[in-house]
């Protein structure tokens, strides 16, 4: 059995690898880590962004390269969490909406299943998009635990 776990660094992606652990070791099973890249948006200032103008001049879009940095750190804590439970463990970086991306790469054909965690690190961006683990249960074309 291989199963997937997705992880964005975030307390409940670490509880979904947990989970993970667990349920891998149980089934003496393989597991996957996969961190989407997507680069972040920062706004320079205190104050609202309130016009297009001001947004050119204040919002900042991550490098991708930082963002592949940040990446690959949170898939080598994952790997060093996952290594100290003896279960054997890959990572993949995938890149673009976290959604798209984890749904296309989980097959049916090499996946038994899919954790993740319950909520992510953009509490208000989820408020306004809906749950990735929400889109990843209707989208998924394997099995998805999500993990509180």
């Amino acid at each position: 059995m291989h199963f997937l776990v997705a992880t964005d660094g975030s307390a409940d992606s670490e509880q979904a690898i947990d989970h993970a652990i667990e349920v891998a070791g149980a089934a003496e099973a393989t597991l996957t880590v996969v961190h989407v890249v997507s680069p972040r948006i920062h706004a320079e200032g205190a104050t609202p962004v309130r016009s297009l103008s001001d947004a050119e001049r204040r919002l900042i879009l991550e490098d991708v390269e930082d963002a592949e940095a940040r990446g690959e750190a949170i898939l080598e804590d994952a790997r060093e969490r996952i290594a100290d439970a003896d279960v054997d463990v890959g990572t993949k970086l995938l890149y673009g909406d976290p959604v798209d991306g984890i749904a296309e790469y989980a097959d049916p054909e090499g996946h038994d299943g899919l954790f993740v965690g319950h909520r992510g690190l953009s509490d208000r961006a989820e408020a306004l998009l809906g749950s990735v683990a929400s889109e990843l249960i209707r989208r998924a074309p394997v099995p998805v635990t999500v993990v509180r």
